[in-house]
């Protein structure tokens, strides 16, 4: 009732989001449960994660079901997802940003789409949007299912809500045993332990010539890569460059902010610390001046993972619960990583138990570790070799995931054989 009565200022909250760059004003209508896009015949497999992070995980998926000649719709809600989206997914696959979470839009939404079986990845769950789903008798399934600590201490907060919503999903598809646990005690009646759909994505694509533009420049200088900062951690992160210039005077170091409209903010912290920077969004390339790169520019780890030796993943030295490592791992680099890293708990805890990654807690020990493996190649390549070893050992989520989803699929052949028998 509340959100049916607050949807006639949705326009306001979509402009205010919009004047936020948070949303593309070429699209505002499939905030609104409607679209411009044709939907196919038949079947509609529809497939919705938050946003980047969620949507590489499901990638091999998608791709996976696109071979079987399915229709996948993807669904996500940032504008940094359609943009990975657009340039990652094949044609054939549609996109859209999912409503906003009201009756009305939800109910668009699904009265123009009728999907034939929702995947939601994770724990993305919006109370409209789940209630309304069920209520079409289309099987819901969480896929990837992951539940931090955080996030399951705030759902048993509204332990009725979360029961409501949750026995309202089918099967749970989950990263880990603990996460199964959690899942089952808000209320899902089917759970299974899948894997991490992280750990068998490939290795992130990259444009060829920027990598050749980008090797050139560099001129076999010694490179690291802070990947995904946030908001302080570029500051440790130049401490380290400052540290370490005194015996790898050549080094190159890029940064990567998670939200690359900090690139300016970064720039002027290396600034001001002495150093020499150069902006990508400027379309400058670094020269043999240039100490810190910064990289602000959407969809280009994999180029920049291809450079670097060793990674620090971001969200990890602030309370912000780590990134995924998995990529830089998958490209050979010996990551280092800060103590905050709930996100990825079990994954961070495997590779630091396998000497498959190090974790530091502030500057000094960030450049003290990076330091080591500058000097000791053969400790960093035993290091990154322990990290893929491990990745292999973990990996093998796809298969199961494609194997509890096969009965659903099954049916849904069967189903679709017969409307038009």
């Amino acid at each position: 009732m509340l959100t049916r009565a607050l949807t006639p200022f949705a326009p306001l909250v979509l402009k205010h989001r919009m004047n936020r760059g948070k949303e593309d004003p070429a699209r505002l209508i499939e905030r609104r449960g409607r679209t411009q896009v044709a939907r196919p015949d038949g079947p509609v497999i529809w497939v919705h994660g938050a946003s980047v992070g969620e949507l590489l995980s499901v990638f091999p998926l998608i791709e996976r079901l696109r071979s079987d000649d399915w229709h996948i719709l993807v669904t996500s809600g940032t504008t940094t997802s359609a943009v990975l989206a657009q340039e990652r997914l094949p044609a054939d696959v549609i996109h859209q940003f999912i409503p906003l979470d009201t009756p009305r839009y939800i109910e668009d939404f699904l009265d123009y789409w009728d999907p034939s079986i929702g995947l939601f990845v994770e724990s993305d769950l919006w109370p409209n949007l789940i209630v309304a789903s069920a209520e079409r008798k289309f099987p819901l399934l969480i896929v990837n299912g992951r539940l931090s600590e955080r996030s399951f201490q705030r759902w048993r907060a509204f332990h009725g809500t979360a029961r409501a919503l949750m026995s309202r999903i089918e099967l749970c598809l989950a990263q880990s045993a603990m996460d199964a646990n959690r899942f089952s005690q808000l209320g899902v009646q089917q759970v299974q332990v899948t894997g991490n759909l992280k750990l068998d994505v490939p290795a992130p694509p990259v444009n060829e010539k920027n990598l050749s533009a980008m090797r050139i420049a560099a001129g076999g200088r010694p490179v690291v890569v802070a990947a995904s900062t946030h908001a302080g951690e570029e500051i440790a992160m130049i401490e380290a460059h400052r540290r370490l210039r005194q015996f790898v005077p050549d080094l190159l170091t890029i940064i990567a902010p998670r939200h690359a409209q900090r690139g300016r903010e970064i720039y002027d912290i290396a600034e001001n610390a002495g150093l020499v920077p150069a902006m990508r969004s400027q379309r400058q390339l670094p020269d043999r001046h240039t100490q810190v790169y910064v990289a602000d520019t959407m969809g280009e780890l994999g180029l920049f993972y291809r450079l670097a030796s060793i990674v620090f993943m971001g969200g990890s030295l602030i309370e912000h619960g780590g990134q995924n490592p998995i990529e830089p791992i998958k490209l050979g680099a010996a990551v280092v990583h800060g103590p905050h890293v709930w996100n990825f708990a079990e994954i961070y805890a495997a590779l630091d138990a396998s000497h498959g990654a190090e974790e530091v807690d502030d500057p000094a020990k960030l450049a003290a570790c990076m330091g080591h493996w500058l000097k000791n190649g053969a400790a960093r390549m035993s290091t990154a070799a322990a990290a893929q070893k491990t990745v292999d050992r973990l990996s093998g989520a796809l298969e199961r995931t494609l194997s509890q989803l096969d009965p659903y699929l099954m049916q849904l052949r069967i189903d679709h054989r017969a409307h038009y028998a």
